[in-house]
């Protein structure tokens, strides 16, 4: 498939790309949805499932009250309504992993309706409508084995089955189709992790499949009525959903450059070639044949359990971020940084608090500290810098102690653990900054002297001089002067 800049001027210009996502969240309770079998991940096959997961004549489904709170806790982190009774069903399909032919999911009336998830991309504020978040239960697992080393034992490629994970729980969070490209696709996955995972209802990992998104796709002509859409199926890596959604816009522009018609179809992304393949045709829900599981009453949430559960949940990040922009006077944007994980904004208060300078609590946590742990491939958890060592560093930035480079050289030690107090660290490295007026003042009369064709210049209005003038002065003290009393100065005495 070609990618020639004419065609993504058009992906760009001519049409317009339409996004809505599934997300199955694996939730995190100890046994599944409708039996006491264990989730624990990594067991040997078939070890966590019982007479309900193998489907067996006479097992019956029995309500885990866990999945149902975490989804209680979901719907209030992002608004929803939270159903007073919804409906189980069955949804009818066959998977070789999927013994009882069907899926226990829920349909006409699922627990959590409506909702949003609201994210900056680009320092634009973007909200994603949600239509529903359901309970329903996973299916198995089908473990190809390696065709070249059945053949060598004369056996032939074969497949198992592990049911291992039949009947894991899982909240299916479903949006309307809001997102208008892949990089808002992925900004609202990762917001969507977020929240699940800050507020434990998640673990979070996409390597074992615990969030794992759907992405519907398509493309239409501005103004036009929805395109057929294609789904991507287990998308469970940020970068392989962007490689994902990217190829298949793509991929479907040209089809109607060239005067194809979109069929609508689940597919596949192989992210050693960078494509996506049809896997089948795309069911739609009458293909299912819903209809109300016999074996399951009615979920019904009384109003007392939906108050409890909220009085019972720490502060979620919308709350939590809207307290920052009150209380440390953020902007909406800083404090949505924050937000990156609860752990994350509990480090930030506490330098904010022990340093007394939210602004700069927050511009060190985002930015220098941040960059370091990415590249150390840490998690603010495993930081080399508390946060009474930072406190104490921006104090010294605050009080004109440190200038910035200086503070990065501190920091830099505190990083590599060349020191644990930050007082320490400036005298033993000659740090701080000169701030006296009259060392000052000396040093700049002999830069003025030394430089008077500079002097002439700035006095004829030449701003380029003065900033030679204060790159003097900063070499004469060796980096160590406040920046902003050497303009000060420099001007009284140029004035």
């Amino acid at each position: 498939m070609s990618t020639t800049a004419s065609l993504l001027d058009k992906l760009v210009n001519g049409y317009e790309v339409v996004i809505g996502f599934e997300t199955h969240t694996q939730l995190t309770t100890q046994s599944k949805l409708f039996s006491r079998a264990s989730t624990s991940f990594g067991a040997e096959p078939n070890t966590n499932a019982s007479a309900v997961d193998f489907a067996l004549p006479g097992a019956l489904p029995v309500m885990n009250k866990g999945a149902v709170q975490r989804a209680i806790e979901f719907g209030l982190a992002v608004n929803g309504h939270i159903a007073g009774s919804s409906v189980f069903a069955r949804k009818n399909y066959f998977y070789p992993d999927l013994p009882k032919g069907y899926q226990i999911s829920q349909f006409d009336i699922p627990v959590v309706q409506g909702g949003a998830v609201e994210f900056f991309l680009d320092g634009e504020k973007k909200t994603v409508r949600l239509v529903r978040a359901h309970l329903e239960e996973d299916a198995g697992k089908s473990l190809h084995e390696d065709k070249e080393l059945g053949a060598a034992l004369g056996q032939g490629g074969m497949t198992g089955i592990d049911l291992n994970r039949a009947g894991t729980p899982l909240l299916e969070i479903v949006t309307e189709p809001d997102m208008r490209g892949s990089q808002e696709a992925v900004a609202y996955a990762k917001e969507l992790h977020k929240i699940v995972t800050w507020i434990g209802i998640c673990d979070g990992n996409m390597q074992e499949g615990s969030f794992r998104c759907d992405a519907n796709v398509s493309v239409r002509k501005p103004g036009a009525a929805l395109g057929t859409r294609r789904e991507i199926k287990n998308l469970n890596s940020f970068k392989f959903m962007q490689q994902a959604m990217d190829y298949e816009i793509r991929w479907q522009i040209e089809q109607l450059e060239d005067g194809h018609a979109i069929q609508q179809a689940t597919v596949l992304f192989d992210p050693d070639t960078g494509e996506t393949r049809s896997m089948r045709s795309k069911e739609d829900a009458a293909d299912y044949r819903y209809f109300p599981d016999p074996d399951l009453p009615p979920l019904v949430i009384g109003r007392d359990w939906v108050e409890k559960t909220r009085s019972e949940m720490s502060e979620l990040p919308r709350v939590m971020a809207a307290r920052f922009v009150a209380d440390y006077s953020l902007s909406d944007y800083d404090a949505g940084q924050l937000m990156q994980s609860k752990a994350t904004a509990a480090y930030f208060e506490a330098v904010a608090v022990g340093s007394g300078q939210a602004k700069l609590a927050s511009n060190w946590v985002m930015g220098e500290l941040t960059r370091r742990l990415n590249a150390a491939e840490q998690t603010i958890e495993q930081s080399c810098v508390s946060t009474h060592q930072l406190s104490g560093l921006i104090k010294r930035i605050a009080d004109s102690t440190l200038s910035n480079n200086a503070a990065r050289q501190v920091f830099d030690a505190l990083w590599h653990g060349d020191g644990t107090d930050v007082d320490a660290i400036i005298e033993a490295k000659g740090l701080r900054q000169v701030s006296d007026s009259s060392e000052l003042e000396k040093i700049i009369d002999d830069v003025l002297a030394a430089n008077a064709k500079n002097v002439e210049q700035v006095r004829a209005g030449n701003a380029k001089a003065m900033n030679a003038l204060v790159g003097q002065a900063m070499k004469a003290t060796q980096g160590k002067a406040n920046p902003a009393q050497v303009n000060e100065i420099l001007k009284k005495k140029l004035s």
